[in-house]
């Protein structure tokens, strides 16, 4: 059995695909998977399975949802190691308390023109740094005024992507090394 984690995008957020956690926790048991848990309502998972590619199991938890909850929900699987790597790769990390600090992780790599001119985007208080994997986020003010924002991310790389704070980024390595 192998560690992954599972990041779930646009669930229980304003009311939107909602899903109780211990409803997803079961599903994905009885689809098969191991050790299923989840930490907040935002859908982040920890989860073991056998031999299985983080595309296919991506594609697997997304038919699960689809089957038990009656929506489409984009699911973006990484290992702990992968996710520990862009921690220790954020261009941001001497920010004080990593207040303000996202990851906009992406699905797919974009086009090399989409992202030429992503990359020339500025917006007062907000910093960004591109990889193919992540957009890492500075808000200094604050991520409920940025206009630097997933959707906004979404819709210039053209592009899935689901974010999340420094915090849960941390908790979610936390937690998987702690089950592996």
């Amino acid at each position: 059995m192998k560690t992954y984690i599972a990041f779930l995008r646009g669930i229980n957020v304003s009311g939107q695909k909602k899903i109780k956690m211990g409803d997803l926790r079961a599903s994905l048991q009885k689809y098969g998977l191991k050790n299923v848990q989840t930490y907040i309502q935002s859908g982040n998972i920890i989860l073991e399975a056998s031999s299985a590619k983080p595309k296919e199991l991506e594609t697997a938890i997304e038919k699960t949802i689809e089957d038990d909850f009656g929506f489409e929900v984009p699911v973006l699987i990484k290992t702990p190691q992968a996710l520990q790597d862009i921690l220790d790769n954020n261009p941001f990390s001497n920010e004080p308390n990593g207040k303000g600090l996202y990851f906009a992780l992406i699905h797919k790599i974009p086009s090399d023109e989409l992202v030429a001119s992503f990359q020339k985007l500025r917006f007062d208080n907000e910093d960004f740094h591109y990889t193919k994997d992540c957009v890492y986020l500075n808000c200094r003010a604050g991520a409920g005024k940025a206009k630097l924002n997933n959707n906004l991310i979404e819709n210039k790389l053209k592009v899935t992507a689901t974010t999340r704070n420094l915090n849960t980024m941390k908790k979610m390595v936390a937690l998987a090394q702690d089950q592996g």
